[in-house]
């Protein structure tokens, strides 16, 4: 009982002491929580942005919140933003350690949720200048032009032939999987109606488990309630493993020695030389690989489609914008009958459509993360290290 008693009592020790120490600096404002659950429970995943805009309204630019033991502060004014983002950036360039992030990376061997560290500094400098420099993103451009003309000819035979309703979300999330598939490792997937589902499956799999609430991550004593209640950790393996099959699976396919040599490298086959040269400070391996094939693949495949299903919906809502809109590519295409991305300068009105379909319905309404690597002071108040 005794044992019992001290365990309980541990964590709410703990708390009280956080807070206490916290109650010495100047903290932002924010609302009242409950001991141990802090603001968590005020959390409305439905509608969250909504939520966090209010707290704004009411308390200002920053807004300190407790999410269990993680002091979270919420940055919501470009003001404050440039003053995170750019004045303090080596402050708040760090990435905290979430369980689903961290087992999906390979325990942080990606550069997208790394912590900042001379690890992730080497591994970003080489991603930018190998896989996302402007010119390997230029000869991507064939794939993505391709592909899009194949589904504007879908759209057109389905309208012309039955005028039945087109799915059009359906078409984009294949569209953008397509794509990804391409460019990052040179298979398409298209006639393997299983495969593809199958694949799909997992991607979306894997993206619930990038966003799921694990209770470890923010009561550090509850990892068995993980793994015993909610049934997350069990999940999150099986996961794991079936992602790790699957980029085995492709690895292994471009080192066959009889594979046909393909007509365009892909970024695969990027990462495979780098794999096999020993002159980089980082010296890959197929878990390395692995991490940034997920960064890679996971989550663009729903991010633009999502976009481009509220523009059209909105567009259908508002006729007079979308016959503005219809009528600036028009005068720009003329008898041409096709929209390359070079017209894509030339077209204001239409960037406009998209920019407020992202405000009116931002696909990825939060930003990644960041983390305090020390104690530092914003718009006077004091930010705590870890926060």
């Amino acid at each position: 009982m005794a044992l019992l008693i001290l365990f309980l009592a541990f964590p709410l020790f703990l708390f009280l002491f956080k807070r206490y120490k916290n109650k010495t600096i100047h903290l932002p404002p924010g609302p009242n929580g409950l001991p141990l659950v802090g603001n968590l429970h005020q959390l409305d995943s439905s509608n969250r942005q909504k939520y966090l805009w209010q707290l704004s309204r009411k308390y200002g630019p920053l807004v300190f919140l407790r999410l269990g033991f993680k002091p979270t502060l919420v940055v919501s004014s470009a003001i404050m933003a440039k003053e995170i983002l750019q004045t303090y950036d080596l402050e708040f360039c760090s990435r905290p350690v979430f369980t689903g992030q961290r087992k999906l990376s390979y325990n942080n061997l990606d550069f997208a949720f790394a912590p900042y560290n001379a690890y992730w500094r080497e591994m970003r400098k080489m991603c930018v200048v190998h896989l996302f420099n402007s010119s390997r993103v230029q000869r991507f451009r064939p794939i993505r032009e391709e592909e899009v003309s194949l589904l504007i000819g879908k759209i057109w035979e389905s309208a012309s032939a039955a005028s039945k309703p087109f799915d059009l979300s359906e078409a984009l999330m294949s569209l953008n999987h397509t794509i990804i598939c391409r460019i990052a490792f040179g298979k398409s997937y298209e006639d393997g109606g299983r495969e593809r589902a199958r694949i799909q499956e997992l991607i979306l799999e894997t993206q619930v488990m990038l966003a799921s609430f694990f209770l470890s991550d923010y009561f550090p004593c509850m990892g068995w309630a993980d793994r015993i209640i909610t049934g997350l950790t069990p999940r999150l393996e099986k996961n794991f493993k079936e992602m790790d099959a699957f980029y085995q699976e492709i690895i292994d396919e471009h080192l066959d020695p009889k594979k046909p040599k393909p007509p365009q490298e892909d970024m695969l086959d990027v990462l495979l030389q780098i794999y096999k040269d020993s002159s980089f400070k980082v010296q890959l391996t197929f878990e390395h690989i692995k991490a940034i094939l997920m960064n890679v693949y996971v989550p663009g495949t729903d991010t633009s489609a999502a976009t481009v299903t509220w523009a059209m919906s909105f567009l259908m809502k508002n006729p007079l914008t979308m016959e503005k809109a219809q009528r600036e590519v028009r005068s720009l295409v003329g008898n041409k009958g096709f929209v390359n991305e070079d017209d894509l300068e030339q077209l204001p009105y239409l960037k406009a459509v998209i920019k407020e379909a992202m405000r009116l319905q931002p696909p990825v309404p939060l930003l990644l993360p960041r983390e305090a690597t020390r104690q530092c002071k914003v718009g006077g108040y004091q930010i705590p290290a870890k926060t």
